[in-house]
């Protein structure tokens, strides 16, 4: 999977265009003459998914659980959790997230889900997940698994962010919800991607634009 560093584009305009507020904008003729009257049509939405993986073991593929937040104009507006079946029985990390072989030998797998999971995704600006270059690698390698062709999407990882909005360390995703007052039952997959959006969030209030987060909190492009 390729992660495209922040261009116009990363945020739905398409490079050379002009302004769409403006090469939208409807233009009036006032009566009697006089200088045009421009009404700037607003900008699309900006919509963007927190979304958090938990694994069965240390291979990449072995998601057991998927969260997708989905956040547009600021607020959250809609939820998607499923459990997965991995390829692999064995499980190394029931400990952690307490997910074990019995609570989904029954489920879909990944390449089940991905028509749902894509959809989730579809429109997107840009993904954000804490410590984002794991989700990112548990992404790729599950579409490898599963034979389908994942999205091209920008990653944001709001370890990144913790560390250059607010100066935190450590920024376990436990600690910078500490920090923020964010309730967290770490390593569930819904709670732990509602916090991720959240410290977006609450980023956004201190004043901080989402295009700048991108370019200072945003993935290198990855090589497949």
């Amino acid at each position: 999977m390729r992660v495209s560093e922040y261009t116009p584009s990363s945020i739905g305009i398409a490079p050379g265009t002009p302004n769409p507020a403006l090469a939208a904008a409807a233009v009036d003729q006032p009566n009697g003459g006089g200088a045009p009257v421009i009404t700037p049509i607003p900008l699309a939405p900006l919509r963007f998914a927190a979304l958090d993986f938990e694994t069965a073991d240390y291979g990449r593929d072995s998601a057991c659980a998927l969260s997708i937040v989905i956040v547009e104009n600021d607020t959250i507006i809609d939820t998607w959790t499923h459990l997965i079946r991995p390829p692999r029985r064995d499980f190394v990390f029931t400990y952690l997230h307490g997910i074990a072989w019995e609570h989904v030998k029954s489920k879909p797998t990944f390449g089940d889900l991905w028509g749902d999971i894509a959809k989730k995704l579809e429109g997107v600006n840009f993904v954000a997940a804490h410590n984002a270059s794991f989700d990112r690698s548990v992404l790729r390698a599950c579409c490898e698994t599963a034979a389908v062709e994942p999205a091209e999407l920008s990653f944001v990882c709001t370890v990144k962010a913790a560390r250059s909005i607010w100066g935190f360390y450590p920024t376990t995703l436990a600690d910078v919800c500490r920090q923020l007052r964010i309730p967290l039952r770490h390593h569930d997959a819904e709670s732990d991607a509602q916090a991720c959006a959240r410290i977006l969030l609450a980023a956004r209030e201190r004043g901080h634009e989402y295009h700048r987060v991108l370019k200072t909190c945003a993935l290198k492009a990855s090589r497949r």
